[in-house]
Parts: C-alpha cells; structure tokens; sequence
C-alpha cells in the first residue's frame, strides 16, 4: 500500500463541529423517533395488535425501513427506556414516559437483538435472523373456522381509492361489478384502470392481453341493486359517517345474506357502520393505503361482532391479491395513522419551539434513521387538511393532551395552505 499524506487523513476525519453537528442531528432524530417507538410498545402492550402487525403496518404502510419494535430490540430496550426517561424528563408529556413492558422484557433478560430475545427471538445473541416463538401467528385459517366464498366483488365508489380496489380485484382474477352515481363517473373508473394498464403494458409488467382481461371483468353500474349477487361489497365513498350509514342501510336491504360488506374507512367507526345493518357480524374494516394498486397493505378492522370467518376470508383476500394484512381492532387511527400523526405532530411542534428547522428535522430523520422522507415533507404530500382531521380524531379518541394539533398546522389549514395540492404547504412547492 503506499503512503497516504496527511492532507489526505484529514479530509477522512471529521473536524470537532462536524462531529458536534452530526451529534446535535441525532438528538433531534431520537426525541422525535423515541416517542413514536414508545407510541408502538404501549399498542403492543395494550394488546391492540400483534408484533408482525404493527411493524408490518410501519413498513408496508409508511414504507419505513424497519417496524418499531424490530427497532427497539436492535437499538436494545434498556438503551431504549434510558433514552426516553430523559425524552420525558424534558417534556414532561405522559405519552414520552417509557412504558411498564419495556421494564417487564428487560427484567425477564429479553433486552433486545444483542441478548438473543426482546419483542422477537433471534437465532443467537446478536444475531439479525428471527426465529419463530411462541407468539408467532401461523399464517393460515384458525382451527375450526371455514371461509366464505367469495366468487364476485363489487365496488362502490369512482374515486381514486375505489377505482385502485377495482383494479387489484381484477387483477388477481374476480369479476368486479363497480357502482357510482353516474354513468360518467363509472365510465372515468374504467378509464383510470385502463391508463394503468396500459403504463402497465409499456413498462413490460404485464401484456396487453392481460390488460384487456382485467377491463373484460368489470362490470359498470349506476344501481345498487346490481349487487344482489356479489359475495363481497368493498365501500370507498365520501369520509363522512352519516353517509356511509345511509349505503350501509342499502346494501343491508339490497346484497344476498352472507354477503361481505366492507369499509375502507381511515377513521370511522366501524361499528357505527355496523349498527344500521341487521347484519353486524358481516361488516368489517378493508382498509387499503393508496394507491391501493402499489401499496401492499390492507389493515383489517374488526368490531366487537365481526364474526371469525369474515376475518378470516378477508384475510385470505388479502393473500390471494397479494398484499399485507395486518388485524386490529375498532378504534381512531388503526395501526398506522395512531402512530405515524403524533410523530408528525410532534415535529411540528418541534420547530414551533425553536428547537430547529424544518430543513433540519427532516434531514435529520432521513440521515438518521433511514426514513424515505422527513416529517415536513411527508405532511405536505399526505395533505395539511387531511393531517390535522386525523390528529383531531385521535385527540377526540384517546384524550391526550400530547395529541392536541400543533398551532402551526393548525394556522396552515385555516390559511388554506394544504402542501403539495395547494402548491403550498410547510415548504413552497410552486
């Protein structure tokens, strides 16, 4: 090897202010990520949702590199509950209090990837691979519990999320009778699927005799009652509940008994859909992240009486379209949007007090923790409006204070600065 000057080591080793700035960006990473990974446990703990389903719902949802609590257990739980002792000694926020289950694996000796156990068991002390445990779920239909059958599917809705839930259906096979208020507007359904067919088809992901086959099995409809025979109803229509009980009504009085109805709901409860059927044990929560033809994960929502083979036959959908279920039950927020807006909110009110820049809080989760976008600009393009509702409903659910809107998301909205669909958000994007 040959000499290397010591001009050249230099520009290898950080200066001291390069190493205290880099050391600052972390900081201000870990008081946002904490909390969020905190956020996680306390679902865990509570028995919300199963540790595959809240890290799955992360990763498939939010496109996040590793679920949370895979998170904590290579970051290890003590480090962890340290961390966020101190966290919460700065904000004094309940929600920042490190929770009791994080004491309760450590004190058992499951302290994360490095001891060989945390909230997953690993092949060996430090080792990356998973094994399976005794909370492993198994994957396929309970004991005891047979499928529904489910031969056809229909839509109600033309919107984007409906037209995406049209297509993933078609695709993998079912016919798909689509219902809107207009022939125009089904008519549009079909030619948003044709556009991505047919960038489908140019992009070699498909021929363009499959394509044709997908729009063959849709079916338009401007009635209801053109879903009398389907075995599976999948509503996407406007997100207001007084609205979706009048279609919940209809489609009790119009489908076939034992007949899947289905909401994509991000935020209503389901069981107030439920409540207007005579068929409470048939309603469920499908919801689909959009684009629901990209996006893999569908979050399973049940009431207190959705029944086990509804469950399980949208379970088994799920699988046969290819995407990722994760099961949860009846309450604001779900899996993903009960932990992805506190975080976000909490990054609003991160720069509100001057502790840094929105430039810097993003940089500094995307450097530091491997997220595809900061929280600034993942705010802009899910939508301001859409953002402050979600955080609005999960105050109103759970009653934190921690979870009161930021005022500066507030102030945006009212100014009607949106983000990216308004050209305006928490940056300029005109």
């Amino acid at each position: 090897m040959g000499a290397t000057s010591a001009t050249d080591l230099s520009a290898d080793v950080p200066s001291a202010t390069e190493t205290e700035a880099g050391n600052a960006a972390a900081r201000l990473a870990d008081v946002l990520v904490l909390p969020y990974l905190n956020h996680a446990v306390s679902m865990y703990e509570a028995g919300y949702a199963s540790r595959e389903g809240i890290d799955n719902g992360m990763i498939f949802g939010c496109g996040l590199p590793v679920g949370p609590l895979a998170r904590v257990d290579a970051l290890g739980l003590t480090s962890v509950r340290d961390e966020l002792a101190a966290v919460h000694a700065a904000s004094g926020d309940p929600l920042h209090a490190p929770r009791p289950l994080l004491d309760q694996l450590i004190d058992e000796g499951r302290s994360g990837r490095e001891a060989g156990a945390g909230f997953y068991t690993y092949a060996a002390p430090g080792a990356d691979e998973v094994v399976a445990d005794d909370l492993t779920p198994s994957g396929g239909v309970p004991e005891g519990v047979e499928l529904r059958n489910v031969a056809t599917v229909g839509v109600v809705g033309t919107g984007t999320m409906a037209s995406g839930i049209a297509e993933v259906f078609a695709k993998a096979g079912w016919p798909v009778t689509v219902v809107g208020r207009s022939a125009d507007k089904v008519e549009a359904v079909t030619a948003r699927i044709g556009t991505s067919l047919a960038k489908a088809v140019q992009r070699g992901r498909t021929t363009q005799a499959e394509a044709d086959a997908v729009l063959a099995r849709l079916t338009l409809a401007t009635s209801r009652e053109a879903l009398a025979d389907v075995d599976l109803v999948v509503e996407a229509i406007a997100e207001e509940l007084s609205v979706k009980q009048e279609l919940f009504r209809d489609l009790d009085r119009v489908t076939a008994p034992g007949t899947i109805l289905a909401t994509t709901t991000s935020s209503l409860p389901i069981a107030e859909l439920a409540a207007v059927t005579t068929r409470a044990q048939d309603v469920v929560g499908m919801h689909f992240f959009n684009p629901a033809p990209v996006m893999k994960l569908v979050e399973i929502v049940r009431t207190d009486e959705t029944a086990a083979d509804v469950l399980a036959t949208v379970a088994d959908l799920c699988r046969r379209t290819n995407k990722v279920a994760v099961s949860c039950s009846d309450r604001s927020g779900f899996i993903v949007n009960a932990l992805l807006f506190p975080y976000l909110n909490d990054a609003v009110k991160l720069v509100e007090s001057g502790a840094a820049t929105i430039d810097e809080v993003d940089a500094a989760i995307t450097e530091h923790h491997g997220y595809p976008m900061g929280p600034f600009a993942l705010l802009d393009v899910v939508g301001l409006d859409v953002s402050l509702a979600i955080q609005r409903e999960l105050l109103a659910e759970f009653g934190h204070e921690g979870f009161t809107p930021a005022r500066m998301l507030v102030d945006l909205v009212a100014a009607g600065h949106l983000g990216r669909k308004t050209g305006r958000g928490f940056r300029d994007h005109g």
